[in-house]
């Protein structure tokens, strides 16, 4: 014979079996760790751009060392107010301004941004512009003899959105500070180029410099 169970029991027993079930569902599944917290000032600094002739993607600034960040710093130097001063040694290049302060942005350094220092004076800016590798730039690495004519601008063009070109006595240096394809390469040396910005930064940066800015890059042990 079953023997009877009381209704007062069962209900016990339903409440000590389903704790565990209210318990579980009560219970959050494992969350993904949150990555390093930025500044909000500075996720929007470095946000999407849709009103660009090719309209760019906000860029990931948790992967770019803050102290690389657009800022502006204090800056004593005998250079006037207006003066570029491009540190290719420490990735910065500085936007003199009043009071000995400066705005500085972070930048990445390739061979040709090794390879030349002194003064110059920026005679020609261009938006989106194209690109034409040098032929050292060919002899390193022949797959760019495919743009030896030139390559049309846009998001994979090596000198991004914006690009400043370096004259020295009314001849092209071949120096350029321009944007790029690469953001997260601020603040490295890297293989080709010359100094080039996050493309947000050389946007910037271009809307502030006229034809004629004189710009100072400085050479080993000068820094």
């Amino acid at each position: 014979m079953v023997d009877e169970v009381s209704p007062a029991v069962l209900s016990r027993r339903a409440f000590v079996f389903g704790v565990p079930l209210v318990a579980a569902a009560c219970v959050s599944a494992p969350q993904e760790p949150i990555g390093p917290y930025v500044d909000p000032y500075y996720v929007t600094m470095y946000g999407p751009v849709p009103n660009e002739r090719y309209p760019l993607p906000a860029i990931d600034i948790s992967r770019v060392n803050p102290m690389f960040y657009r800022q502006v710093v204090s800056y004593p130097t005998v250079e006037r107010p207006g003066t570029l001063v491009v540190d290719p040694f420490n990735k910065f290049l500085y936007l003199v301004q009043e009071n000995g302060q400066a705005m500085r942005y972070g930048v990445g350094v390739g061979k040709e941004g090794l390879d030349w220092n002194g003064r110059a004076t920026i005679q020609r800016k261009a938006e989106w512009p194209r690109w034409t590798p040098t032929k050292d730039m060919i002899a390193r690495d022949p797959r760019n003899a495919e743009w030896a004519n030139g390559m049309e601008p846009g998001l994979d063009n090596p000198l991004g959105a914006r690009a400043l070109y370096l004259y020295q006595n009314g001849r092209d240096t071949l120096y350029r500070i321009h944007g790029t394809r690469e953001p997260y390469s601020i603040g490295t040396a890297v293989s080709s180029g010359c100094i080039r910005l996050i493309n947000q930064d050389i946007i910037d940066l271009y809307s502030r410099v006229p034809i004629g800015t004189e710009v100072v890059v400085l050479g080993a042990g000068m820094v």
